[in-house]
């Protein structure tokens, strides 16, 4: 191939990366917007969805910057996290750190993904740590912080995880399930790395 050839080649798969990644970032926020507000105002959302599928198809890198494309645009103030907000008080508000959370999740399951493959075992074992040690964890961390006292690390889990366990591990089995289908089914995510 001529160096034009592979300058073309190369550019041709910048693109398709980057539209991929801005893809993923507002299949982020579309789901996102798919709420149902909770009283204790973490509200339950389909994000998580669109968090693991961009690490498992787009891989480590893509699905990380992804994610960072999606929360720097909240962060700036674009209307994409639940209920339609944005900025960067709702990004320190009592959900930042769940949201901050979807950064580490991305890397680890593409980190899997690129490593281990994409069968649905191995991208539901990934997913669910990373849910519980990166998207949980900081998450109860920072909503324990951000109540200044109104809840102990015990009481938050019983609001901000225990209530989404549940669905959550719906949302795993259908990531997982889907992960290594859509990788096969789409030759423009192999195409792209």
């Amino acid at each position: 191939m001529s160096d034009t050839g592979t300058g073309r080649a190369r550019r041709r798969q910048t693109v398709l990366s980057l539209t991929l990644c801005a893809l993923f970032a507002a299949l982020t926020a579309v789901l996102s917007w798919a709420a149902i507000p909770m009283p204790w105002g973490v509200p339950y959302n389909l994000a998580l969805i669109a968090v693991y599928l961009a690490g498992a198809l787009l891989g480590a890198k893509r699905g990380l910057a992804a994610m960072l494309a999606y929360v720097l645009l909240g962060a700036l103030g674009a209307p994409v996290f639940s209920g339609f907000g944005g900025g960067l008080a709702r990004l320190l508000g009592m959900t930042g750190g769940y949201i901050a959370g979807y950064l580490p999740t991305a890397l680890a399951v593409g980190l899997a993904a690129d490593r281990w493959g994409r069968s649905a075992k191995v991208m539901m074992l990934v997913m669910a740590a990373a849910t519980l040690l990166l998207v949980y964890l900081p998450g109860t961390l920072w909503f324990t912080v951000y109540s200044r006292g109104g809840y102990s690390f015990g009481a938050a889990l019983m609001v901000c995880v225990v209530p989404y366990l549940a669905g959550d591990a719906a949302k795993i089995a259908l990531s997982g399930a889907l992960a290594g289908k859509l990788y096969g089914l789409l030759p423009a995510l192999r195409s792209a790395r």
